[in-house]
C-alpha cells in the first residue's frame, strides 16, 4: 500500500465502525430493561465472562461497573472447571459476552450457573446458540461488519459490544441517582479523582504545612520555606492564621536592603482563604481566576490548612 493511502484506509475503517455502532439502537428493547433490572436488583455480585478478545472487554467493564458502585469483577471461564466456580454465588449475576454464542469454553460455566439457578445475562448475536438457551435475559445484537479488509478480526463487533456494557452501565447510574460525589468515592487517585473531590482531600497537612509563629524571625520564615518547597509560609498566631508570606514577598525584601526585614512587616494580611468543604474542581477554578499557586484551607474548628498546587 502506498504511504498516501494510509490515512484513507483508516477513515474507512473508522466510517465502517461508525456506522456499524449506529445498530445499537436495535438493543434497546424490553430485554434491555430486563438486564438494566436483573443487575440494579443484584444483592450480591456482577461477574463478567468471556473468551478471546471478550475477555479483555469483560475486564473493562467490570472496572466500569466497580467505579460506579456495582461490586464487578471478571471470571474466566476455563477456570471454572479448576476451583473458580467457588466465587460466584446463588445472590450473582453473571454477564457472559460471546459473538457467537457457542464458545466451547463457556460451557462448564453455563452448566454451573443453569444448576445453581444463578441469573445470566447473554450478550451475542445469535439467538439460537448455547449462550442464549441458557441465559435468563437475552441482548442479542445484529450481525455486523468488522472494519478490518477481510471482515474477520473483531473491531466493529467489539466496539459494539463495549457500547452496550456502557450503556448498562450509564442507565444504572442515572437509575441510582450516582453523582459526581458518588463516582469520588470508588475514584480517589488521577486528575479525575481530584477535580471530583473536596479541598480536603487534596490540600498538604500536617508536618508538609509551611507553618510559622509570628514571633520568629524573618530568617526563620525563609527557612521553613526552604524546607517546605511550597513557595509560601503560613503565619499563626496561637491558633489563628495572622497572615502569609510568599516566596515573592522574600525577593522584594531582599532586593531592598533599606526594607526593615521584620517578619510582622513582611506578612500579607488577610489572605486568601476558602472553606474545606468546596469542590477541589471550584479550588482550582478559583486558584487559576487570581493566578495563584497555593491557597488557605481553613475549617470552623482549627486555623485551617495549606492548599497547594504544583505545575
Amino acid at each position: 500500500m502506498n504511504k498516501k493511502n494510509y490515512l484513507s484506509f483508516a477513515k474507512k475503517s473508522a466510517n465502517i465502525q461508525i456506522r456499524e455502532l449506529k445498530k445499537i439502537k436495535s438493543i434497546f428493547n424490553s430485554s434491555f430493561i430486563n438486564a438494566v433490572d436483573l443487575v440494579n436488583n443484584c444483592k450480591g455480585k456482577v461477574i463478567f465472562s468471556g473468551v478471546g478478545k471478550n475477555s479483555y472487554i469483560c475486564k473493562k467493564a467490570a472496572a466500569t461497573f466497580s467505579s460506579v458502585g456495582v461490586p464487578s469483577f471478571f471470571v474466566d471461564p476455563t477456570g471454572v472447571s479448576h476451583g473458580d466456580a467457588g466465587q460466584i454465588e446463588k445472590k450473582d449475576v453473571l454477564i457472559i459476552i460471546s459473538n457467537s454464542g457457542n464458545t466451547l469454553e463457556l460451557t462448564n460455566l453455563l452448566k454451573f450457573a443453569n444448576r445453581f439457578k444463578i441469573k445470566i445475562i447473554g450478550i451475542a448475536s445469535n439467538l439460537n446458540s448455547m449462550l442464549m438457551k441458557a441465559s435468563d435475559v437475552k441482548i442479542i445484537y445484529p450481525k455486523l461488519r468488522e472494519s478490518d479488509p477481510n471482515n474477520i478480526v473483531p473491531t466493529s463487533s467489539t466496539s459494539f459490544v463495549m457500547l452496550i456494557c456502557d450503556c448498562l452501565a450509564t442507565t444504572i447510574m442515572e437509575k441510582r441517582k450516582f453523582t459526581k460525589e458518588n463516582f469520588f468515592l470508588y475514584h480517589k487517585g488521577g486528575s479525575l479523582g481530584t477535580s471530583l473531590g473536596l479541598a480536603k482531600d487534596i490540600m498538604v497537612t500536617g508536618k508538609k504545612m509551611p507553618v510559622i509563629d509570628y514571633k520568629k524571625s524573618f530568617v526563620q520564615a525563609l527557612k521553613v520555606m526552604n524546607q517546605k518547597k511550597l513557595g509560601i509560609v503560613v503565619v499563626t498566631k496561637k491558633k489563628f492564621i495572622k497572615g502569609l508570606i510568599t516566596d515573592g514577598d522574600v525577593r522584594r525584601v531582599l532586593n531592598n536592603p533599606n526594607r526593615e526585614k521584620n517578619l510582622n512587616q513582611v506578612i500579607r494580611n488577610f489572605p486568601l482563604v476558602i472553606n474545606e468543604n468546596m469542590p477541589a474542581s471550584k479550588a482550582l477554578n478559583f486558584m487559576s481566576e487570581k493566578k495563584i499557586t497555593s491557597l488557605l484551607v481553613v475549617s470552623d474548628k482549627d486555623m485551617g490548612y495549606f492548599l497547594q498546587i504544583q505545575d
